[in-house]
């Protein structure tokens, strides 16, 4: 025991404790190389997990993209999350009214950073049929930042998985993600 705890002592040397702070500081501030930004890319753009937020009628064909027909686990997705802390794709399917804009706002808020969010459907990205109620909200843009938007009245999940593979291609080619400064 003794002799493998004097063979970690190099652990605690100054300049060993010095050079990993110098590593810290470079990775909070992004200047890694693109080698390594690729790497971290990569990884994170394949296994992405989506908030499955389903409001009316495009939930089900979301819920189709899970299925094995469609398997949504070919692009690191399977993990469908019940808490937006756990999530870093928000999927909203379906009409989005000033009431329930309220709780879209807040599960986008709770989310950490980076995150994104799918307007799956007509109704999710201008209101769909239903744009001139009173209580319907003229796209989900209005609430949240919408990344990207998957048409439809409903999309099929082919749509779904294409929308998602546009997600894993900003995250990979570093327009947004992990590390996009430096």
């Amino acid at each position: 025991m003794s002799q493998a705890r004097h063979e970690l002592d190099w652990l605690n040397d100054e300049v060993v404790v010095s050079e990993i702070d110098v590593v810290n500081e470079n990775v909070i501030a992004g200047k890694l190389p693109d080698v390594i930004k690729k790497v971290l890319g990569w990884g994170y753009g394949n296994s992405t997990w989506p908030l499955g937020f389903g409001i009316a009628c495009c939930a089900i064909e979301m819920m189709a993209a899970c299925s094995s027909k469609y398997d949504i686990a070919r692009f690191g997705s399977e993990a469908m999350r019940m808490s937006p802390r756990q999530a870093d794709v928000m999927i909203v399917a379906g009409t989005v009214n000033e009431k329930m804009a309220v709780v879209v706002r807040r599960l986008y808020d709770q989310m950490s950073e980076p995150k994104f969010v799918i307007a799956m459907g007509a109704c999710a990205s201008n209101g769909g049929p239903y744009w001139d109620t009173y209580n319907v909200v003229d796209g989900v843009h209005k609430v949240v930042p919408v990344d990207v938007y998957v048409p439809g009245c409903p999309p099929r999940p082919e749509a779904l998985l294409q929308g998602l593979m546009e997600i894993q291609e900003m995250i990979k080619t570093g327009k947004r993600g992990l590390i996009t400064k430096g």
